[in-house]
């Protein structure tokens, strides 16, 4: 029994059934085919991440944008707060006969409030309320005025707040507690 031996068949053998200097095919594939989805799950990952970013960053841009809308008027309604001073005391000093003088600084005074009411300024009223270090500043306390201690019982200068911020804190008058005054 003489079989004859192909040299190729032989060596394929030899190798696992590659030919020489080559290797197994579903190996390389096995191997090429990892390395694919390795970079496939990285670019995912990295898509992800940079998608994330992007919806952050709007996110941060649409904020910014609705604070600069909001208090876009902050300086020019900052800057009228002395007018509004000036027309209060004006009134006040005007005393409670009608007058048209008077009517003409109350219209005025109510169409200013009115367009700053407009772009979010409102005016605190603080008198009879408890005192409030965030939005008053106390100028004084006094003694013996029948409101219960800590309460505001006069506002020297009116204070403002822009869409919540406070712009500036009302002056006030305290009540003391006792009969002691600061």
């Amino acid at each position: 029994m003489n079989q004859e031996h192909d040299p190729v068949e032989s060596t394929e053998a030899a190798a696992g059934g590659a030919p020489l200097g080559e290797q197994r095919p579903e190996t390389a594939l096995e191997a090429e085919n990892a390395e694919l989805r390795m970079q496939l799950a990285s670019l995912r990952e990295e898509s992800l991440r940079e998608r994330a970013e992007l919806e952050n960053q709007r996110r941060r841009m649409a904020r910014e944008i609705e604070m600069a809308r909001r208090f876009a008027n902050e300086r020019l309604l900052g800057e009228l707060l002395p007018v509004f001073d000036s027309l209060h005391a004006g009134l006040k000093a005007a005393g409670e006969e009608p007058h048209p003088l008077k009517e003409g600084l109350e219209l005025t005074l109510r169409q200013l409030l009115k367009a700053a009411s407009d772009n979010g300024l409102s005016e605190l009223h603080p008198k009879g309320e408890a005192f409030n270090p965030e939005w008053h500043q106390a100028v004084t306390q006094v003694p013996g005025t029948g409101a219960a201690p800590g309460t505001v019982v006069d506002v020297l200068q009116r204070g403002y707040v822009l869409n919540e911020r406070l712009l500036r804190p009302a002056l006030v008058v305290v009540a003391a507690e006792g009969e002691a005054a600061n």
